[in-house]
């Protein structure tokens, strides 16, 4: 490659090792260990092109392609394909403006009704969207703004590579679309309509590295007026047969880390860099200059436009990418930031179908299979008058309380981690209490981070409650469904009867209630758990008759009753102050109290989820007076609906700085920690369009597992909930911290009026059978974790 040292440019002297290692520190600055990619299916549209490109073998003359674009029916087998093996994205790659040229081009557009390529690209977009889910990624060139405006409805994000902005390249001598001034202005124009936009140089086609320096710094002034350049692509040339460069010497490896580390430094800290790994023997080194993603790779598709390199199969790139500290982590194709700030950055047509694929950081669900929406006619209304249309979908992923099974991740062998994950977890060994920051730190592991994590649980279990499983005895009473609270993601007081989960409107007497405690008891219940809607005829004293019914039926049974908000609003009711209304809860026999009604304790996230409901504090303080009374209560934390790792480390905290009040009175406190992942498959705000589909299982077991890192001693008890779960993921949580399987759980119907299948109780059996099959010990429990004589 020629070097020109005009205009100067401050890196132009820099030596390949030093650019390299402070790209390395600039990544890892901003990025951490992780390594990104985005699996998609990549659809040929059409492999007409207006450009006669001197390196090209994708774009093809009418005589050699069976027809002028895919018909819908091509797009759809190969989509849909796509979507049976797990891809997030659809990449529409075509030429550009075939119709220009060809008259085969125009002629086909205009049978069909359009009067252009983009707006065939739109129309397979949207049938691609609505017919898969997958997210689609207009690839379609140098396009205007009103071209590109009507992509944006469809197209989450767009692309089109700058590739070079030196004139007159002996390359784009054909190449009318590829005159830089030209594709400068899309660049722009995407940034004006607020697209998450990917660009980026390709290198060796014979413009000088000061032309690619500036290249990189045309990019970097774009983002930096509009903030859209989501990546950046630095791609090798390679010389292909057939075409006008084929005797063109490759782009020598060393330029090309040169320019991808002098990239990493030119862009703003927040642009991803991107390489294609299939274009690199070694493609390794590639992180070595500072990359950050890998790019589009598919399972189903061959790269069409560089057909004769393979991609890597997906285990060859973890290893790679591991070999060197790093963690590789699915991604859909707008970043996670864009969808973080989706209100500006998507039309409000993609905010769900997006969502619907994100996990909790907006990166791509990472448990294997397919996700794949069947829409239907049906519709219905929420109880809050907001309607939706109903979404069912046949997916082989994981989600909670769905029949699939998980994948498998613990235990497994650890391997050398490095990072800030390590850090912490350095901390947390050497007895070091993490804060909210920390904490969140270890919600965003992956890859062999998240066996650390399990691993580093899994020993901080054994030693504070040792090997032994622990379950309980009990019988759940949900005594009405009529609720006047608004909670979004509710299906047991709201779900649609057409779902046939919710049922019809019901009040249990007080009868019904004493004889369903006297029947759990004969079972060998020795605690019911009292749980149900705020009916509109409650008053404070009806939660009191209810216990005095189940004490007076069963004196010896415990109680383990009503939330913060069945609490607090029933002492409101009755004009009591809290602490006096729960001493009257006690003296009729009340022994405990659960922690359901926390959801998430962050008000931002509650103000979305319940904004009626308690707020923080106010769980807070209904616990801290029952601690005051002598009523213990356990933590629990809805999770995997709306909000993100940093509302985790938030509820976590909260209630641990809780119980060190608790531990410096004297006086009991919560007993346990229960994850309750969302289920989505019932609940209204998931059809309603504005939650994801609960936790992946990855989270689902952190969650568990940075528990019982963050509460250490505190609260040694960690609960894995079998019924949202599953005996085959739980067989997993008591690897990484679980201690304790709960409750048989007869009559369970919440879970299964969210949608759950895993079935409504536990037999005593068939908790020994779990503990032989796994090889732990197990002991009945009492509520407050004594243990009960085996009968």
């Amino acid at each position: 490659m020629t070097t020109d040292h005009t205009p100067d440019h401050p890196l132009l002297g820099e030596s390949l090792a030093d650019l390299m290692a402070l790209a390395t520190a600039r990544r890892d600055e901003t990025f951490g260990t992780r390594i990104t990619y985005s699996p998609k299916v990549f659809i040929p549209l059409t492999f007409l092109c207006n450009d006669s490109c001197g390196y090209c073998t994708f774009a093809q003359p009418p005589a050699r392609v069976e027809k002028p674009y895919l018909d819908p029916e091509d797009v759809l087998k190969i989509a849909k394909q796509g979507a049976r093996n797990g891809c997030h994205e659809a990449l529409f790659t075509l030429g550009e403006r075939p119709e220009d040229r060809y008259e085969v081009a125009r002629e086909w557009l205009r049978e069909r009704g359009y009067d252009s390529t983009v707006h065939y690209v739109a129309a397979m977009a949207e049938l691609v969207l609505r017919e898969t889910g997958l997210l689609p990624h207009a690839n379609a060139g140098a396009l205007s703004l009103d071209e590109l405006a009507q992509l944006r409805p469809v197209s989450p994000s767009q692309g089109m590579m700058i590739e070079s902005i030196a004139p007159d390249l002996e390359a784009h001598r054909g190449a009318p679309d590829k005159v830089p001034a030209r594709r400068l202005a899309t660049l722009d124009a995407a940034g004006e309509l607020q697209i998450p936009f990917t660009t980026g140089i390709l290198i060796g086609i014979g413009d000088t590295r000061a032309d690619q320096l500036a290249g990189l710094e045309a990019i970097a002034a774009s983002h930096q007026q509009h903030g859209h350049v989501q990546e950046v692509i630095v791609q090798n040339f390679l010389p292909k047969l057939r075409t006008a460069m084929k005797g063109v010497r490759a782009c020598p490896s060393d330029d090309y880390l040169w320019i991808l580390a002098a990239a990493r430094l030119i862009l703003p800290p927040e642009v991803h860099l991107q390489a294609p790994p299939n274009l690199s023997d070694d493609f390794g080194a590639l992180l070595d200059a500072g990359i950050d993603d890998w790019g589009g790779v598919s399972p189903v598709t061959a790269d069409h436009v560089n057909p004769e390199r393979p991609w890597p199969d997906l285990d060859r790139l973890r290893e790679v990418t591991e070999a060197r500290g790093h963690t590789l982590a699915p991604r859909l194709t707008v970043y996670p930031e864009f969808v973080r700030d989706r209100e500006r950055w998507l039309d409000p047509a993609l905010h769900f179908p997006v969502i619907d694929r994100a996990d909790s950081e907006w990166l791509g669900r990472d448990d294997p299979g397919q996700i794949w929406p069947e829409k239907t006619t049906a519709a219905d209304t929420v109880a809050d008058g907001a309607e939706f249309v109903l979404v069912g979908h046949r997916s082989t992923t994981w989600y909670s309380g769905a029949d699939s099974a998980p994948p498998t991740l613990v235990p497994a062998e650890p391997k050398p981690i490095r990072g800030a994950v390590a850090e912490v977890l350095d901390g947390i060994a050497d007895g070091q209490e993490p804060d909210v920051d920390q904490i969140e730190t270890l919600f965003h592991a992956r890859g062999p981070e998240v066996v650390a994590v399990a691993a580093a649980a899994d020993e901080m279990r054994r030693e504070l409650v040792g090997d032994t499983l622990t379950w309980v005895n009990n019988r759940n009473i949900n005594y009405t469904n009529v609720c006047t609270f608004k909670c979004k993601f509710c299906g047991f007081s709201k779900g649609p009867l057409s779902l046939n989960l919710r049922g019809t409107p019901y009040l249990l007497t007080l009868d019904d209630i004493a004889q369903r405690a006297k029947e759990g008891w004969d079972l060998g219940a020795t605690e019911v758990t009292l749980q149900g809607g705020i009916h509109p005829d409650f008053d404070g004293d009806y939660y009191i008759d209810v216990t005095r019914a189940v004490k007076d039926a069963v004196p010896d049974m415990h109680v383990h009753g009503f939330t913060a908000l069945e609490v607090t609003e029933g002492a409101k009711r009755l004009g009591e102050d809290l602490q006096t209304y729960l001493l009257r809860l006690k003296e009729a026999g009340l022994a405990s109290l659960p922690g359901t009604a926390a959801e998430i304790l962050d008000d931002e996230v509650r103000a979305i989820l319940c904004p009626d409901k308690v707020n923080t504090e106010e769980w807070l303080e209904a616990h801290r007076a029952a601690h005051a009374v002598g009523l213990h209560s356990n933590v629990t934390m809805m999770y995997g609906a709306v909000e993100e790792p940093i509302h985790w480390a938030r509820h976590l905290v909260k209630t641990r700085d809780l119980q060190k009040e608790n531990v410096k009175l004297g006086q009991v406190g919560f007993t346990e920690f229960v994850g309750l992942p969302f289920v989505h498959m019932a609940s209204p705000i998931y059809l309603q369009r504005r939650a994801r589909r609960g936790p992946t299982f990855r989270e689902n077991l952190m969650i568990h597992s940075i528990a019982r890192l963050a509460y250490g001693e505190l609260i040694p008890n960690i609960q894995a909930s079998w019924v949202k779960v599953g005996l085959v993921g739980t067989s997993q949580m008591i690897n990484a911290g679980c201690n304790d399987l709960g409750g048989t759980l007869m009559d369970e119907n919440i879970s299964r009026a969210a949608g759950a299948s895993h079935g409504q109780s536990m037999t005593i059996q068939s908790f020994h059978d779990f503990a032989e099959s796994v090889g732990r010990p197990i002991e009945q429990r009492t509520t407050s974790y004594g243990r009960v004589e085996a009968v």
